[in-house]
Order: structure tokens, then C-alpha cells, then sequence
């Protein structure tokens, strides 16, 4: 053992390199200087159980003799969607002007119920509209307009028009307007009524060129701004099940792909929503039509597939850790929790490999793989068949993003992409119209409750407080009535503290279902809306009125003439009720077109309910002063 140097001048050490060194060290690592690499490349370890959970974690154990895909061949067959038809109206070509929601969910905006003008918050705005339009070169003729497409004033003493006297704020507006303002969609109306109808009829300035074209101006700003179905053809509601339905089609070969989506009601249009129509065989379309031409292309294309990597997946490279974005240690799911065990086991053990090969399709179309060749970086090249072939109703078959098969049993699967020319994201406005539908098992029907209705104005309120209103409106009228009268009524002072009572009353934004046997039926039934009388204090009760809706959804048939029965199916109203509800939705389409409509959604209720309607009831007598 070499005995302790104790150095007490360094500088003359090395000046005079008084011990010279063998071994000298520039860096953390030895430098070998032997021709043996065997010893550096060994990458031994002091840690033996490190080692072995890398393993684990490259799926090393498994023991799989394959090489990483290097080069991929595609064949890929793609059509295009070419017909619609909504509900079981006439079959239309289809053409990607607005997103299929809006196509699928537009629906009338309702400008009259019951005789009476109601929307006017958008009259207001289209007469705005006209009037700037008029501004340059015709500004003498707008009082003109007021008086040809004017507001007018509601009576207060007309029952007919309790819907908007009944109301203060839509008695106000209705007060503010009239006389001061054009009723724009009046004016659209008129024009729209016959082709020969011009703006300027009845002016001054009849037969002017130039105030006709701003009528055809005015006209398409309108129909621009809100998205309107043309006629019935357009119309994909279905009322009796308070969904949408529809159907597209691609040609395939010398047959189509019908796809059809039957209950559609969820406010987001995917894949998802439609199914395989395999039992038609093609949309016939209208020959005044003209067809739109079918295109159905196939190619072959060629790819370096791509490792997929999704943020805190396991490296695949020793020496080096992840980035802790994503914890997995910190996920503890229950045994009962299916879905994150298979996330788990798939981020960890399944995550390197699977690889991706980018293929880009536009909206609207249908793509099938018709085959794909992977060639391996030891030059094996292997033929990969789709996981989910066979029979669509084979149990332990397995896709994703695939349509089902609708009809008989033993169809083969289909495995084609669909991609729908939809938009990402929606903006939706506040309901204008609310209604939920419940179960009342004691009364054995089933409840309409009008929670939002919209007034005259255009605005919203609470179905139970306009509701009230209107009753106390009509039980006014009723009172002055009785006020002038010169007939005394006879009311003679009871001493009995009970009564009896036929029937009491629900509020009148509860609009009954009835139970109704169908026609040549005995079994099968269907709900049908019933009307609840209108009980006045001191009216007759054989001369009361029928409670009608407010709510465009529960007025269907009603301003119709003759009036329709209004029959809803009873399997859509579960025992946990059903919430339907009308608003304006608003996207942008392609170049950042503006899409407006106005459409129906529904969802889940609240449960089941009662009403408090009873019959035959002894009731006890209130002491009045």
C-alpha cells in the first residue's frame, strides 16, 4: 500500500511532473483502448429488476417474431352521396349547399297561430330591413309601406286576441308598433303569394323597375338569412314520434347504398345515427329531376405507415423516460370498469403497435377498403384483411365506425367509412318552445306540460305564468260582462260545510293524452290530444271553452282546415318521461357561409308525475268574507 504524499508546493508538481499518471480522464465514461468492444457494449446494469420491468413494459416478454411495417399499398373504393329524401316525402338530388343537419332539421317558422300574427321580433326586423332598402331613392314612400303592411291594435275586449292582450309586454309592443312600423313578412308574403306580385303594386311609384328589384333583393337577403324547407318535400319531422327522419344513398356498383336513419333526434348527426337499408334496392327519384351524375372512383395509393404516439404512452427507447403528461398510476379503476382496463392495457402494453396510414376523404363521401398490402423491414409482404368481415350479426364480430345492417338475419357485415357532411360544432339558442311530457298513472294518460311558450312578441315565458295570465284575462272579461248585466243572479246562503265537486282543473299549460284505440284495432293504442275545458268562477260550465296548446310542437293539425286530430305513438313516451324542446341553431358551412335554422331535439324527462286531476270528489266549503 502506497503510504500518504503529502504535497506542499502543487505548482512546482506540475512544473516538474514530479508523478507522471497512467490513466488519464477527460470524461465521466472510460475511454477503452483495447480492440474489444465486448466489455462497453454489454450495457450492464447494477439493477436487474429495472431491467426486467422495461421488458415488461416493451412487451418484450411476449415473445412476437415480427417486423415493423416499412411500405403500404391501399386500393380504396369511394362514391359519393347523391340522393336524400326526407321522412317519406319525394326523393331530392343532394347537394352539400348547407350541412345535412340543417337539410335534415330545418323546420317552418310559425308567423300565425290561430288566425293571429305571432314572430314579431323578425317582422320587425325584415320591415327594418326593407325600410333601409328603400332609404336611397324611394324614402317618401315609407309611410306608405306602414299603411300597406301595418301592425294592427289588439282589442282587449276580443277574445279572439287574449294571446297577446293577455300579456303585458306583448300588449305594450303591440301598442308601440302599430302604425309606426312595416310587417316585413307581410311584405315577403305578398310577394311570394304570385309571381306577378311586385313591391311596388298599390304605391306611387307603381310598375318601377328599380323598387321591384329591390323586392327580389329583399326576398333573397330573407331566405339567406333563415333556412326555410321548400314546401313539404323538405319536411323530415315525424310528429307522432317527435323525431326526424331521412335517408341518403350512394351508387354502388348498378344497385345504391341506402342509408337510413329513422330516429333521429339528438341534435349531433354522426355515422352513428343511420343504418344500411338493405332491403331497398334504390331511391327513386322525380324525372322532372334532373339526376345527379354518379361518380364512384377506385385507386390504389401508397404510404410509410406511421407509428401512432398519443401523450404519456410508454418510450420504446432504453435510457429514456416519458414526460409525465399522462399518469397511468394514477387511474384506479374498480373491476367492474371494463372500458379503463382496456385503455390501460392498451396504452401500456399494445401501445407501439399499431401504425397509421393517413388517408384524406371529402365530406359526404363512402369509402371501402377494397385491399390493403404491408411490406415489413425484412422485406415480408403480408395481405391484411378487415377485423370485422363476416356476418353483421355474428356475435363476436368487432369494428368501429361501421353501419349496421337494418333487415333480415345473415347479412354481410359492411365495412365501409362513411364520412357525413356535417359541422363540428353547433351554436344553439335558448328554447324558444319547451315542452315535457310525463306518465300520470293514477289519471292513466299521459301529461303535456307546456314549460316555455312563445308569445306574440317573439320572446319566451313560463308556461305556468302565461298560462295564468290568460286565465285571468278571460275571467275578467267574464266579470265585466256580469258587471253589466241587468240579470241578478240568484245566490243563496249555504250552510253546509262540504260540497260536492264534478271535477276540478289543472293549470292551463297541462295539455292531456289520451289513450285511443286505433282504427280496426282492439289491442294496439296510441295517445291522442285531448282538450281540458276552461273552468270560470260563475261561468256556465256547459258553455266553457276548450284549453288549446300555445307550443307550435303540441299545435300540430290545429291550424290546419279542416283541424287534424293530433295522434302520438305510445312506446315514445317512456315511464321516465320525455323533454322536447324548438330553438334557433346557427353553423358556418364551407367559405364561412352563415347557416341559420330553426329545429326540434328531444331527450330524457324528469320521471313520472301526477296532475291532481280528480273526479266526483267531496270537497270542503271555504269560508268567504
Amino acid at each position: 500500500m502506497n503510504d500518504f504524499i503529502a504535497i506542499k508546493d502543487i505548482k512546482q508538481v506540475f512544473e516538474e511532473n514530479l508523478f507522471p499518471g497512467i490513466t488519464l480522464w477527460n470524461r465521466l465514461e472510460a475511454r477503452p483502448r483495447a480492440d474489444d468492444f465486448d466489455s462497453a457494449i454489454k450495457a450492464e446494469i447494477r439493477d436487474p429488476l429495472w431491467m426486467l420491468t422495461k421488458q415488461w413494459q416493451m412487451g418484450e416478454f411476449r415473445g412476437d417474431d415480427a417486423g415493423s411495417p416499412a411500405f403500404a399499398k391501399v386500393q380504396v373504393a369511394t362514391t359519393s352521396i347523391t340522393k336524400y329524401q326526407a321522412g317519406k316525402n319525394a326523393v331530392q338530388n343532394y347537394d352539400d349547399e348547407v350541412p345535412l343537419e340543417a337539410k335534415v332539421e330545418q323546420k317552418k317558422l310559425s308567423f300565425e297561430q290561430a288566425g293571429r300574427k305571432t314572430a314579431m321580433d323578425i317582422r320587425l326586423l325584415m320591415g327594418r330591413e326593407w325600410l333601409k332598402l328603400t332609404k336611397q331613392g324611394f324614402e317618401n314612400l315609407r309611410q306608405k309601406y306602414i299603411e300597406l303592411y301595418s301592425f294592427e291594435i289588439p282589442d282587449p275586449e276580443d277574445k279572439t286576441q287574449a294571446t297577446t292582450v293577455a300579456h303585458p309586454e306583448a300588449w305594450q309592443l303591440s301598442l308601440a308598433i302599430a302604425g309606426r312600423s312595416v310587417d316585413g313578412y307581410a311584405l315577403y308574403e305578398y310577394l311570394k303569394k304570385n309571381a306577378n306580385n311586385k313591391a311596388s303594386d298599390n304605391t306611387p311609384d307603381a310598375g318601377n323597375a328599380n323598387l321591384d328589384k329591390l323586392g327580389e333583393k329583399f326576398i333573397d337577403w330573407y331566405e339567406r338569412l333563415f333556412l326555410q324547407p321548400e314546401a313539404e318535400k323538405n319536411n323530415a319531422w315525424i310528429p307522432p314520434r317527435m323525431e326526424y327522419s331521412f335517408a341518403v344513398s350512394a351508387p354502388a356498383g348498378s344497385t345504391e347504398k341506402i342509408m337510413a336513419a329513422e330516429e333521429y333526434y339528438h341534435g349531433h348527426l354522426d355515422w352513428y345515427n343511420l343504418n344500411i337499408a338493405s332491403q331497398s334496392r334504390k331511391l327513386e327519384i322525380n324525372e322532372t329531376e334532373n339526376p345527379t351524375q354518379e361518380v364512384q372512383n377506385r385507386e390504389t395509393l401508397s404510404f410509410f405507415p406511421v407509428p401512432v404516439s398519443f401523450d404519456g404512452m410508454p418510450d420504446t427507447r432504453w435510457w429514456k423516460f416519458e414526460d409525465g403528461n399522462v399518469n397511468f398510476g394514477d387511474i384506479k379503476p374498480d373491476t367492474t370498469d371494463v372500458n379503463k382496463l382496456l385503455f390501460l392495457e392498451f396504452g401500456l402494453i399494445y401501445a407501439n403497435d399499431w401504425f397509421v396510414v393517413p388517408l384524406t376523404l371529402p365530406a359526404g363521401s363512402i369509402a371501402e377498403i377494397k385491399g390493403l398490402s404491408v411490406t415489413n423491414v425484412f422485406g415480408e409482404k403480408l395481405w391484411i384483411e378487415a377485423a370485422g368481415k363476416g356476418l353483421d350479426d355474428d356475435w363476436k364480430r368487432w369494428n368501429m365506425f361501421a353501419l349496421s345492417q337494418k333487415g333480415e338475419q345473415q347479412e354481410p357485415a359492411d365495412n365501409s367509412l362513411l364520412i357525413l357532411p356535417t359541422v363540428e360544432k353547433i351554436q344553439q339558442g335558448k328554447p324558444l318552445e319547451e315542452v315535457f311530457f310525463l306518465r300520470d298513472e293514477v289519471a292513466n294518460m299521459v301529461w303535456a306540460i307546456e314549460k316555455k311558450i312563445p308569445l306574440p312578441t317573439g320572446s319566451t315565458k313560463q308556461g305556468a305564468e302565461a298560462a295564468d295570465e290568460l286565465h285571468d284575462y278571460y275571467q275578467k272579461i267574464l266579470d265585466r260582462s256580469i258587471i253589466s248585466s241587468s240579470v241578478q243572479e240568484f245566490n243563496p246562503e249555504y250552510q253546509a260545510k262540504i260540497r260536492y265537486e264534478i271535477m276540478n282543473s289543472v293549470p292551463e299549460n297541462w295539455i292531456p293524452f289520451i289513450p285511443v284505440h286505433l282504427s280496426g284495432n282492439n289491442r294496439e293504442i296510441q295517445l291522442q290530444r285531448a282538450s281540458m275545458p276552461r273552468i270560470l268562477k260563475n261561468a256556465d260550465p256547459g258553455q266553457a271553452e276548450k284549453v288549446k296548446p300555445r307550443t307550435q310542437l303540441l299545435r300540430e293539425g290545429l291550424d290546419q282546415h279542416p283541424v287534424e286530430a293530433y295522434m302520438l305513438y305510445e312506446e315514445e313516451v317512456p315511464r321516465a318521461g320525455l323533454q322536447v324542446h324548438q330553438n334557433f341553431q346557427r353553423a358556418r358551412w364551407y367559405n364561412g357561409k352563415v347557416i341559420n335554422w330553426f329545429g326540434s331535439g328531444k331527450q330524457t324527462g324528469r320521471g313520472q308525475g301526477h296532475s291532481g286531476l280528480a273526479f266526483d270528489r267531496i270537497v270542503d266549503v271555504k269560508k268567504t268574507d
